[in-house]
């Protein structure tokens, strides 16, 4: 009985700690949320600015649900509390994986957190500075002469989400490809040699995760690929050994 006991102790443990880190880390989005539940109107306002912007004077965004006036801020200031919280959300996980790890991979991680957060806040602010303006000119412009423009609010912030989580995961590029390289599966070296592969690749991805105009395809591929650059760049620099594997790779195909 004792020995069953013994055994079970370590994943016991291991399992209050995992239920604290998820406390803490939903504390701290809760903590972030309070004070922007306040001024979830005007959030909401600020996000509208893009798209109100393109759209012709006299007209305005709508609601088609009786609730959505009042729940559609809520709902982004609650999704904007994740993101603002996220550094915080990442150390719990690296708090709950970290004494698992070796040393060199803790090295690693570090850097990868890091530059993966701001990674993702940079893709935001590309798609809200950047893209947003673009993308509503056009939309509104292409419109038929007499149809007035008038998006309901619910899902101008859902169509809006799907774009900051595409250009989000598009600008983790980097990260994903140190990983690859980190972990074996290639190699700077054969990723250097699918180059054109993945122009295509890039492309179909962002015409399938972005509305269906060459605007937003294009906004999307381009800094996706520059990234998948410096991805290789940065694997070469920070994965040690990956330029001795590319050579030893080199040599046995001239044999």
């Amino acid at each position: 009985m004792s020995e069953t006991l013994g055994g079970d102790a370590p994943l016991l443990s291991h399992l209050l700690e995992l239920r604290g880190r998820l406390i803490r880390a939903m504390a701290g989005v809760l903590l972030v949320f309070l004070p922007l539940a306040f001024f979830a109107q005007e959030i909401f306002s600020y996000l509208a600015v893009p798209l109100l912007a393109q759209m012709p004077a006299g007209t305005s965004m709508i609601a088609t649900e009786v609730a959505a006036p009042f729940l559609t801020p809520f709902k982004l200031a609650m999704l904007l509390a994740v993101v603002l919280s996220m550094p915080w959300i990442l150390y719990q996980v690296w708090a709950f994986v970290a004494p698992g790890l070796y040393k060199s991979e803790q090295r690693l991680a570090v850097p990868l957190l890091l530059s993966s957060t701001l990674l993702f806040y940079l893709g935001m602010a590309f798609a809200y500075f950047v893209v947003f303006p673009l993308i509503f000119g056009f939309l509104v412009s292409v419109a038929p002469e007499g149809v007035a423009v008038m998006t309901d609010i619910s899902r101008y912030l859902d169509f809006v989400i799907k774009l900051f989580l595409a250009f989000g995961a598009a600008f983790e590029t980097p990260v994903a490809i140190v990983l690859m390289v980190w972990a074996g599966f290639t190699t700077p070296g054969q990723l250097k040699a699918k180059r054109p592969y993945v122009l295509v690749a890039v492309f179909v991805i962002g015409m399938l995760l972005t509305p269906p105009d060459i605007v937003s395809q294009t906004l999307l591929a381009l800094p996706a690929y520059i990234l998948f650059e410096i991805g290789i760049i940065a694997a070469r620099m920070l994965v040690p050994g990956s330029k001795q594997v590319d050579e030893q790779i080199k040599a046995g195909e001239r044999e």
